[in-house]
C-alpha cells in the first residue's frame, strides 16, 4: 500500500512538473532534476510491474510501431468552419446571424487566431486520456492515441485547477501544431541530409502525427493548442470565452482570445492580427470569429459541416505568379537527386525567389508541372520556396513535360530508390557530385572552417582527379596547391595553413562534418557532450544513442549504420593518418555555464552564432532555439527580433556582444 501511494505521488509530481515546463512555460526544477524524478518512476516500475499504469510519464512513447491507425467514431461530431476571405464577408456572416436570432442591434463574439495545423480529438475517462483521434470526414477519423502522447504539451491526467473533480467523460477539441523554430530546426537537418524539406508546418505536423511509429512522432518535438470542450456537465457554461478558461484550468494550452462588442471591433482585431502574424511563434493563415453566448450559438445551430454560429477570416496567403524557365537536377552530398525549378525572378514577401523545390518526380507528377508553366510560387517558414499548383489555363501547347532521369546527371550511373524514399539517389559513391558536395559540407564554417576551400576550387581539385575523398584534401603539398589552376602562391599558403588548422577543430565540428544522416550542428555538439571521443560513439549501441537527450529513432540508426559502413571506417583511418584529431579530446573546458540555457538572436560582430552556441556547449550549457521562461539567458546581436522582444517581457537577462565574450572568459 505504502509502496502504490509512494508511485502515485511521484507520478502526479512528474505531471505537475511537465506541465509547468511544457504547458505554462514555468518549470520550477531544473531538468536534470525531471531527469532524477523520471529515473525514480522507472525504476519502480521496474520493480513493481503490477503498477504501471496508462496515465504513467513513462508510458508517453511506445516501443514499437504500429501497422495501421484504426478507425475513431467522433461524439459529437466535429465540424469545419466556413471561410470568410474579406471584411465584407466578415459583415454578411455578422447580419444573417442578427437576422436569425430576431435581428438583434450587435452580438458579442471572441477572436482567436486561426492555427495552420492538424485538428484533433481527445477522449478523456476519469481524468486519464483514453483515445485521441484525426478529424477525418468530422464522424470518422483515425485513432492516433499513442502519437498523441508522445506530445508533452498534452496532459495524459488531468489535474484541474479550480475544480473539485475533472467530470468522469471528457471530450477536448484543437490542433496539432509545430513551432516555426522548430520547423526551421528539422527541414535544416533534413535539406543537410538531402532529405525531401516540409512545404510548410502544417505538413510537418500532419506528416509527423501520422507515424505510425510513435518514437518518430516524439523527435519531431510537435505542440498543440485547444479551444474546444464537452462533457456531461455542459450546460455549466454560458459562454465561449467560460469555455476557454476551463480548459486553461483543466491544463491545456489555449490561445489569447478577444471578446469584441461589435463586428467592427472584430474587423479591426483581425487586421491586426494579420498585420502581426508574423510575431507568432507558430504559423497562423487566419483568425477564428464566434459568437461568444453559448445559448445564441444552440439557437443558430449548425449546417451539415459547419455551425453557423462561427466563420474564419482568411488571411492573404504568401504567394506569387511566375513562368518555370527550366528543371534542373541536383545531386546532394547524399547521392539524392533533387528536381529544381529555374523561375522567372518575383518578389515574395520582400525576398526574390529565382529558384524552388520540386521535392521529386512523384511530386512533380502529381501536380502535372511542366517547364514553361505559369505557377503559383510560396514561401512559408521561411524555407526554399516550393511550387503549389500550376495555372494550366496559362498554357500555350509549348511547355514540357519532365521526367527525372534513369542515370546520374553528373556520371551518369543508374539511380535507385530506397525501398521507403520516394527521392533517387545516385548508386556511384565515387561519383563527382557527391564528392563536391561532401568536400563543401565538411570545409563548411559551421563546419571544419576550411577558409578558402570554395566551390569552385573543390570542383577544380575534383575535376582534375587530385582529391577523391575528404582525406586527400590534406595529402596536398604546398606544391601540389601552387600547381592547382588559378592558384597564387600566397592563396596556396593561405589554405595549406587553414587545413592545417582544421586538424584540431575538435570532436564537434568534426562530427558535424562528416555529414552523418540526421545528424546537425546541434545534435553533433549534443553526441559530443555525451560520449567524448568518436570512438566511444562509434561503439554506441543504438539503445545507447537512443538514451542520449534530443537524439530520435532515426539519426540513432543513421549513426549506427555510418559508424559500420566500410568505407566510413576507410575515411576515419585516412583523416588520422593525415594528423587530424579523431582520438578523445577534452571538449569540455569548464562547467561555468552547467545548467544554463542561452538563446542566440541577431547577428554577432566578432563571431558567428555557430562558434558562440559551440563555445557554450564547451563550457557545459544549453544552446535553445527559442526563449521561454527556462531560458538563463539571450545573447542579442545586431538586428535581434522577437527572440530579444519576449526575453524583455519575459524579464530574462539580456547579454550584448561585448557581455557575452566577457562572461565566457
Amino acid at each position: 500500500m505504502i509502496i502504490k501511494q509512494s508511485y502515485t505521488e511521484l507520478k502526479n509530481k512528474l505531471h505537475y512538473h511537465n506541465h509547468r515546463y511544457y504547458v505554462l512555460d514555468d518549470p520550477e526544477i531544473s531538468d536534470s532534476d525531471y531527469d532524477c524524478l523520471l529515473r525514480e518512476l522507472e525504476e519502480l516500475e521496474r520493480e513493481n510491474p503490477a503498477l504501471v499504469s496508462s496515465d504513467s510519464p513513462t508510458q508517453r512513447v511506445g516501443s514499437s510501431p504500429a501497422s495501421q491507425f484504426k478507425k475513431f467514431s467522433h461524439s459529437p461530431r466535429m465540424l469545419s468552419l466556413a471561410n470568410a476571405m474579406n471584411p465584407e464577408e466578415l459583415r454578411a456572416f455578422d447580419l444573417r446571424c442578427r437576422r436569425a436570432l430576431g435581428d438583434l442591434p450587435a452580438l458579442e463574439y471572441i477572436v482567436e487566431p486561426k492555427l495552420d495545423g492538424l485538428a484533433v480529438s481527445l477522449q478523456y475517462t476519469g481524468g486519464i486520456l483514453h483515445a485521441g483521434a484525426t478529424r477525418g470526414d468530422g464522424d470518422t477519423g483515425e485513432n492516433i492515441t499513442a502519437n498523441l502522447k508522445s506530445i508533452r504539451s498534452i496532459p495524459i491526467s488531468i489535474m484541474p485547477e479550480g475544480h473539485d473533480a475533472c467530470p468522469e467523460n471528457l471530450t477536448v477539441r484543437g490542433e496539432v501544431i509545430m513551432l516555426i523554430d522548430e520547423f526551421r530546426r528539422l527541414n535544416s537537418r533534413r535539406i543537410e541530409n538531402d532529405q525531401e524539406a516540409f512545404a510548410n508546418p502544417r505538413n510537418a505536423a500532419a506528416g509527423s502525427v501520422r507515424q505510425l511509429d510513435s518514437r518518430v512522432t516524439a523527435e519531431r518535438r510537435l505542440d498543440a493548442v485547444f479551444y474546444g470542450v464537452h462533457h456531461d456537465n455542459d450546460d455549466q457554461y454560458e459562454t465561449q470565452s467560460q469555455r476557454v478558461k476551463a480548459l486553461n484550468d483543466y491544463g491545456f494550452k489555449v490561445n489569447a482570445i478577444r471578446i469584441c462588442s461589435t463586428i467592427e471591433e472584430v474587423i479591426t482585431v483581425c487586421h491586426d492580427m494579420e498585420a502581426q502574424r508574423d510575431t507568432y511563434p507558430f504559423e497562423i493563415d487566419g483568425a477564428v470569429v464566434k459568437v461568444n453566448d453559448l445559448r445564441l450559438q444552440a439557437r443558430l445551430g449548425t449546417l451539415p459541416r459547419s455551425p453557423r454560429w462561427a466563420i474564419a477570416l482568411k488571411f492573404k496567403p504568401r504567394q506569387e505568379t511566375t513562368v518555370i524557365k527550366n528543371i534542373t537536377v541536383q545531386v546532394g552530398r547524399t547521392g539524392a537527386l533533387t528536381p529544381v525549378a529555374e523561375l522567372e525572378p518575383v518578389l515574395i514577401s520582400g525576398v526574390e525567389v529565382k529558384r524552388a523545390t520540386l521535392h521529386n518526380q512523384d511530386e512533380i507528377s502529381r501536380k502535372d508541372i511542366r517547364i514553361g508553366d505559369t505557377v503559383i510560387v510560396q514561401r512559408a517558414g521561411d524555407v526554399i520556396p516550393a511550387v503549389v499548383r500550376v495555372l494550366s489555363d496559362k498554357r500555350t501547347g509549348r511547355e514540357q513535360v519532365f521526367t527525372m532521369p534513369v542515370e546520374c546527371p553528373v556520371c551518369k550511373a543508374p539511380v535507385e530508390a530506397l525501398c521507403d524514399e520516394a527521392v533517387m539517389r545516385c548508386t556511384n559513391r565515387s561519383c563527382p557530385a557527391i564528392i563536391k558536395e561532401s568536400i563543401r559540407h565538411f570545409a563548411a564554417r559551421n563546419a571544419m572552417n576550411i577558409e578558402g576551400l570554395g566551390t569552385k576550387l573543390i570542383n577544380r581539385l575534383v575535376d582534375s582527379g587530385r582529391v577523391a575523398s575528404i582525406a586527400d584534401l590534406y595529402m596536398l603539398s604546398l606544391a601540389d596547391w601552387q600547381d592547382v589552376e588559378r592558384m597564387g602562391d600566397k592563396s596556396a599558403t593561405n589554405i595549406t595553413a587553414a587545413l592545417e588548422r582544421s586538424k584540431s577543430a575538435g570532436l564537434e565540428r568534426l562530427l558535424f562534418a562528416l555529414g552523418i544522416r540526421n545528424i546537425g550542428r546541434q545534435s553533433a555538439g549534443i553526441l559530443t557532450a555525451h560520449f567524448k571521443s568518436l570512438d566511444a560513439l562509434s561503439r554506441a549501441s543504438h539503445d545507447e544513442l537512443l538514451a542520449v537527450h534530443e537524439i530520435g529513432p532515426e539519426a540513432a540508426e543513421c549513426v549506427r549504420e555510418f559508424f559500420q559502413n566500410s568505407t566510413t571506417i576507410n575515411l576515419l583511418k585516412g583523416l588520422q593518418d593525415a594528423g587530424v584529431s579523431i582520438d578523445p579530446i577534452q571538449e569540455l573546458f569548464d562547467n561555468r555555464f552547467s545548467g544554463k540555457t542561452f538563446v542566440l538572436t541577431g547577428t554577432l560582430q566578432s563571431s558567428s552564432r555557430e562558434i558562440a552556441a559551440e563555445a557554450i556547449r564547451r563550457h557545459g550549457g544549453r544552446v535553445a532555439n527559442s526563449v521561454s521562461k527556462k531560458t538563463d539567458y539571450v545573447v542579442a546581436g545586431v538586428s535581434a527580433g522577437s527572440k530579444l522582444t519576449k526575453a524583455r517581457t519575459l524579464g530574462i537577462a539580456i547579454l550584448n556582444e561585448d557581455d557575452f565574450f566577457k562572461l565566457l572568459g
